[in-house]
């Protein structure tokens, strides 16, 4: 049972093309479908479209790293991101980056993208693969943020810095999907280095939140290990 529906706008198609040839903000590639609402945080916790924890307080900093998981599309509807941000459980901002995973082609696409919710998202060009490792951050610094995400793997980051009057009223480490419709995920998505104002993510008063999968159930996030969980199909 949920209190209220997470929404927020992604949308892909709003996106210029410029930047392509150098990694910067661009549209989204061919293969990758447009879609209108991917979540702001509530105060649910089960059945919303987030997945993973968030702490409520006045963070400044929000880091955490993932490898970007193996999965099998099962359907041109499975879509879902690992995020880092700072806003949105319980509030109506969002300053976030991530990967995207998108089905719509019929075979695994990924996007790195930042968003400043209730701006659109803007993605990044660079190549991706399964496999990659990746480590985000979001940096508070007044009403100025700093995104940051790097693919340590292939040795690339992409940093973008915009001011928004933003609530910052939570932190979090999320895995999300528009569709409530995810591909098969190999060994569920497991986060490390999840700090917020430094602080490992053990120690923060972490809610837990369960993501909906229309085809299975839900998405669990399991306990936390001092600053690392794992959150997986149940």
């Amino acid at each position: 049972m949920f209190t209220t529906r997470l929404t927020r706008a992604f949308v892909a198609s709003a996106l210029a093309i410029a930047g392509a040839a150098t990694g910067s903000a661009a549209a989204a590639p061919a293969g990758f479908a447009p879609h209108t609402t991917f979540g702001h945080g509530s105060s649910s916790f089960a059945g919303g479209n987030w997945g993973g924890y968030a702490s409520q307080g006045d963070w400044t900093t929000a880091t955490a790293s993932w490898t970007e998981p193996s999965v099998t599309c099962r359907s041109t509807n499975d879509l879902f991101a690992p995020w880092v941000g700072i806003d949105g459980y319980g509030s109506t901002t969002v300053e976030q980056t991530g990967v995207a995973t998108d089905c719509s082609s019929g075979s695994p696409v990924y996007q790195a993208w930042y968003e400043m919710y209730p701006a659109p998202p803007s993605y990044y060009s660079n190549p991706i693969s399964a496999g990659d490792h990746f480590t985000a951050t979001v940096t508070r610094t007044g009403n100025s943020y700093k995104l940051d995400i790097t693919d340590t793997t292939k040795g690339w980051t992409q940093t973008h810095t915009e001011s928004l009057a933003a609530q910052h009223s939570s932190a979090e480490a999320i895995i999300e999907s528009p569709t409530d419709s995810y591909p098969a995920i190999n060994g569920g998505v497991t986060f490390t280095g999840v700090r917020f104002n430094g602080q490992a993510l053990g120690s923060t008063n972490p809610q837990a939140l369960d993501a909906d999968d229309q085809k299975s159930g839900t998405f669990h996030p399991g306990p936390v290990n001092g600053d690392s969980f794992t959150i997986s199909r149940q």
